[in-house]
């Protein structure tokens, strides 16, 4: 079967968060995809709305049988039931993670720029963010980060706790290769850090890549690890609040249950519903997606490249989002600012850390007529200032 990620589909005036910041404004901020969730997960909620009753809900008996076994299939990597801990969305589960692992005045380590959410977080628990950024280097065409091993290592001192990782990383879309996530976690282990990776972008492969969770290197290295993972982007229902964590540690597992008790709500009905028809139903979906995401990139770079070579973006291997650098322009404020006032909503850079301001974030996950009309107005926004 074949999908129409082509329809453009209508979601200003309703309840979209994303289309009804400014309606002057065609909105590429946010991570929330402008295509139909796949019909499976669609048929899956009407089913389960034609219920009538909306009480507390159970986990489906077949859940964790389902995620046990795709993260076998996709990933060799073998996990058992009692190691999945759901959760309602991948923020709430980095706060427990925070809370069951970290103290006030713990350290954190924190690869910027990253999804700022991480080290907003940080800092609501009263922990201290220790700094290992990317690497990052430009050429004619684009800008690159990489892993910085040096700088990952030297992070670390007495205090620190947890080390955050975002795999693959947003805003970039780096992939994190073997030898890295090695290096990353033997650092960890040596040091009995925790590591809270969140992986939510692992489905979403636009080189045709493979995903290695860090847990899954060694045994020992899962011992270490509280892996974040949920179908919200790669199925576009990131409005369920959805998400589980793997915990192969049992004593781990156990201090994060503890943390969630009282805290955070177990998912939906709704969330559970849709997660298990994603997952059983919904990969030929998701091939097509990435696929539709990738010709996305590929436009998006080749216009960038003709019309305003005066960004640089990154290449992303993985997720829907294209990291621009638009420090050449020499604007007197805020890029966001100058895009809003000229009709494309980009993500602002600045909050990412690492020294992005300057950079902007745009989702690549929508109609490519869309994303034509964002880089139009953006074109012509550089043109006439």
């Amino acid at each position: 079967m074949n999908y129409d990620f082509d329809r453009v589909i209508d979601r200003r005036g309703g309840d979209s968060l994303k289309w009804n910041i400014d309606a002057a404004q065609i909105p590429m901020w946010y991570a929330d995809a402008d295509v139909a969730s796949p019909p499976a997960v669609i048929d899956a909620l009407i089913a389960r709305a034609q219920h009538g009753v909306y009480g507390y809900a159970q986990e489906p008996a077949a859940l964790r049988t389902i995620i046990v076994e795709r993260m076998r299939r996709l990933y060799g990597w073998h996990i058992l039931p009692e190691d999945i801990v759901p959760v309602p969305g991948i923020i709430p589960g980095f706060n427990l993670a925070s809370r069951a692992f970290g103290a006030p005045g713990a350290g954190v380590v924190v690869q910027a720029p990253t999804f700022y959410p991480i080290s907003r977080d940080v800092a609501l628990h009263d922990m201290i963010p220790q700094h290992a950024p990317l690497r990052r280097s430009v050429d004619a065409l684009n800008v690159h980060f990489a892993y910085d091993p040096i700088a990952f290592e030297a992070a670390f001192d007495e205090r620190t706790k947890i080390a955050t990782l975002c795999h693959p990383h947003n805003p970039t879309g780096l992939v994190f290769g073997r030898d890295e996530l090695l290096h990353m976690a033997q650092t960890c282990v040596n040091r009995q850090v925790v590591i809270c990776s969140d992986e939510i972008h692992c489905d979403i492969r636009l080189d045709g890549g493979e995903h290695i969770p860090i847990a899954s290197l060694s045994e020992t290295i899962a011992q270490q690890c509280v892996t974040l993972m949920s179908p919200s982007k790669a199925f576009n229902i990131p409005g369920l609040v959805v998400g589980y964590a793997i915990i192969q540690n049992p004593q781990l597992r156990e201090r994060y249950v503890r943390a969630q008790s009282g805290m955070i709500p177990h998912p939906s009905a709704f969330a559970y519903a849709a997660t298990i028809a994603a997952y059983q139903s919904g990969d030929a979906w998701l091939a097509q997606a990435n696929a539709y995401y990738a010709v996305n990139l590929d436009y998006a770079l080749v216009y960038i490249r003709q019309h305003i070579p005066q960004l640089r973006c990154t290449i992303p291997a993985a997720t829907y989002l294209l990291w621009i650098d638009a420090r050449e322009l020499q604007l007197p404020g805020s890029v966001r600012d100058f895009f809003a006032r000229n009709g494309v909503a980009l993500g602002d850079g600045t909050p990412f850390g690492g020294e992005s301001e300057g950079f902007v974030r745009m989702t690549l996950a929508c109609p490519r007529s869309v994303l034509a009309q964002a880089l139009d107005a953006m074109r012509a926004a550089i043109a006439s200032q």
